[in-house]
């Protein structure tokens, strides 16, 4: 179907299978939903479109808690990769997803169609849901709508992604002329690409695919938001030049590119979006010389980084500053969760500062180039400076191959024209790791010029153990050595405090 951009859209196919009767959810946000614990329990399914590409491996059933109806889900097919270590080729994977709305508490099942089911594993695992199986069919509980990975007999890539929102309170509505609306079923538009005038909605409904890039262009005041997908394009969602840009709850399907690129942009605030992707430099979203950036909330497995934060590169210039990404979910199938620094101007140096990147779930990483490494890496080049950074509430589960974190101070020819400057004035708090896979985590400066300075832990905890400069070791020993990390004499003041530690020092 082709979408004219001079009318207003209104594309409507079939609705959505609404199951229970209540009223309407609310939008995104924690305030929104505050009464939902007082309205009946509600569930919200969406047929997939014939044409879309399903998978096999599982049959997904849900309802409400409490003896609700139960009702099949139809299946989505993700695409992952895996780099091959020895000759550099990808391999591309078939995965499973499924995603409904819900109020109140609901009971999934989930069904091995494989077979031979032994053991069954629901993440991250900071949530605690233990399911119950038996045979090849597991149920577990949800109280409130969170994106889950159901893994079974540890599949990394033939898994299933749950992925669930409140019931939407105030839909956009096809007759708003303000509002581009996408109902249920496949669309597509002159030239695969979608642009987005200055106050207006993309709104994808519940079912609905659309396979374009959406383009914010010098606008402001516009939003893509909605229950629906965007499956492959270019790139899902191109910013550049914008400000005051909302981006709600849309899964990115398989983008041939970043699931979205935001370039000299200000006041940008991307919240539950999720995305997916299986090709090359498939980076999840990457921001280059913008300012006041929020992500929150987003589940993201990439081929790629999850995360990328850059200042200038192509025709992007300026510095990035009040960065922030919270709440969010993270498998980097490939390369970085998070990456910053790599890419800036050698001839007017720049500078990345005040990053915020707090309460996030890394759920895997998986990259054999030691350059690449680290689930945070911050590793600027192109004469970039990093600056007060604040990482907070890390949790990281066992992951493939890789660092836990990873600061370098680096000149990297294959992107880089010149060193970059520095690191100063990063705190991480509460950043802990279980697991047995990690390499160890460096900390290079480049010279003394170029350093690392004023790095400071407070309640760093590896497989439960609390790291501290206080803790016990030899005393010939760094306190690194004790965790079988590494630093360079062009690190400086690198301390590792308990909490109780830093809370006295604060006080003095």
């Amino acid at each position: 179907m082709e979408t004219s951009l001079s009318r207003r859209t209104a594309l409507r196919a079939a609705g959505a299978t609404v199951l229970a009767a209540g009223l309407s959810g609310g939008p995104t946000g924690t305030a929104a939903h505050a009464d939902d614990a007082k309205s009946p329990p509600k569930l919200v399914t969406y047929p997939r479109p014939t044409s879309m590409p399903t998978n096999t491996s599982f049959k997904v059933r849900v309802r409400t808690a409490r003896g609700g109806e139960w009702q099949t889900l139809d299946v989505y097919r993700p695409q992952l990769e895996e780099i091959n270590a020895t000759t550099g080729s990808g391999k591309v994977y078939n995965s499973s997803m499924v995603y409904f709305d819900f109020r109140g508490a609901v009971e999934i099942e989930v069904t091995n169609l494989k077979g031979g089911t032994t053991k069954a594993r629901v993440r991250p695992d900071v949530l605690g849901i233990k399911p119950e199986v038996g045979g090849d069919t597991l149920v577990f509980t949800l109280d409130e709508p969170r994106d889950v990975v159901v893994q079974i007999n540890d599949e990394i890539f033939d898994c299933l992604h749950v992925i669930t929102n409140h019931v939407e309170q105030h839909p956009c509505s096809a007759d708003d002329p303000d509002v581009i609306y996408f109902g249920p079923g496949v669309h597509t538009v002159t030239g695969n690409v979608l642009t987005v005038p200055s106050g207006k909605t993309v709104y994808l409904a519940g079912g609905a695919v659309l396979q374009a890039q959406v383009f914010f262009k010098n606008v402001e005041k516009s939003a893509l938001r909605g229950h629906g997908m965007i499956n492959g394009g270019a790139g899902a969602i191109l910013c550049e030049g914008s400000r005051n840009i909302r981006v709600e709850d849309v899964i990115i399907m398989n983008p041939n590119g970043y699931a979205g690129t935001f370039g000299m942009s200000e006041n940008v605030h991307v919240t539950k979006a999720r995305a997916f992707s299986s090709k090359g430099n498939g980076d999840g979203f990457d921001v280059f010389s913008s300012t006041e950036i929020v992500f929150d909330g987003c589940f993201m497995r990439n081929s790629d980084d999850c995360f990328a934060i850059y200042c200038h590169r192509w025709d992007y210039y300026g510095d990035t500053r009040d960065i922030t990404i919270q709440n969010c979910t993270l498998w980097a199938d490939v390369a970085h969760p998070i990456n910053v620094g790599t890419h800036g101007n050698t001839d007017a140096p720049e500078t990345l500062e005040n990053l915020v990147i707090r309460n996030i779930d890394v759920l895997d990483h998986r990259e054999p180039q030691m350059n690449y490494q680290g689930c945070i890496a911050l590793n600027p080049g192109d004469s970039n400076l990093i600056k007060n950074v604040r990482i907070e509430d890390v949790r990281i589960e066992d992951f493939r191959w890789g660092q836990v974190i990873y600061m370098k101070v680096m000149f990297n020819p294959k992107y880089n024209t010149s060193v970059g400057r520095g690191i100063q004035d990063v705190y991480v708090k509460n950043l802990s790791y279980t697991g047995t896979h990690a390499s160890p985590s460096l900390f290079l400066g480049y010279d003394a010029d170029h350093a690392i300075d004023n790095v400071v832990f407070e309640n760093l905890v590896i497989n439960g153990v609390a790291i501290a400069d206080s803790m016990k070791k030899p005393s010939w020993y760094y306190t690194t050595d004790a965790i079988q990390w590494f630093y360079n004499e062009h690190v400086t003041n690198l301390k590792f405090l308990t909490t109780a530690e830093a809370e006295a020092a604060a006080a003095s």
